[in-house]
């Protein structure tokens, strides 16, 4: 939610500056991908070692470098089916690394949330990949997007929450879980409503 209300004044301020920059536009944006997947993956590690706000540091890069990429392809004219494959790969990669790292903190204590945090992420991506392949693409990204309660940011707020109120983990990683499952759910049940209208005006 928070990616489709408020990417563009953030494109404006933190994207439009760097991306004037001359040799910002000839850096290959699958470099930057590439970039964006080893901080998360650094993070990974930062979170294991207790390195609380070194991670967080590194996970906000990581999430920068995520939607740098992307601008640089389309200013630079760069768009490709592999950019967008190794994108979505790249962003999965580093949410299920924090997920891992968060419950690797305290095993024990947080099994079960841990899968059901994981669990959660993987039918919303299921719902969000299927459902884009029957929508026409109209966006500037590669393929169809389709907005959700739970998107990249609020997934970064609650991993970010997570890391600093350790204490508050279970609340915290029940509510995401919830409200990733219901952004599946509505998704599909969107899907579903649509369909229908379609279907009836045929």
């Amino acid at each position: 939610m928070l990616d489709s209300n408020f990417r563009a004044p953030y494109q404006k301020v933190l994207i439009n500056p760097i991306l004037k920059l001359k040799f910002i536009q000839k850096i290959d944006p699958n470099l930057v991908t590439l970039l964006s997947t080893f901080f998360g993956v650094f993070s990974f590690f930062l979170i294991i070692l207790n390195q609380k706000y070194l991670a967080i540091f590194t996970l906000l890069i990581s999430g920068y470098l995520d939607t740098l990429d992307g601008s640089i392809a389309r200013i630079s004219k760069k768009k490709s089916s592999i950019g967008a494959v190794l994108d979505i790969f790249s962003d999965r990669v580093v949410e299920m690394l924090i997920i891992v790292a968060l419950f690797l903190v305290d095993p024990i204590e947080r099994s079960f949330l841990s899968i059901l945090m994981i669990s959660s992420s993987y039918l919303c991506i299921t719902s969000f990949l299927v459902v884009g392949i029957f929508f026409q693409n109209s966006g500037e990204k590669s393929f169809y997007y389709s907005v959700g309660m739970i998107e990249r940011t609020e997934a970064f707020i609650f991993f970010i929450s997570m890391i600093v109120f350790y204490k508050y983990f279970k609340i915290l990683a029940l509510t995401f879980s919830v409200l990733v499952f219901l952004t599946a759910f509505i998704r599909v049940f969107e899907f579903l409503k649509f369909y229908k209208q379609v279907k009836e005006k045929a």
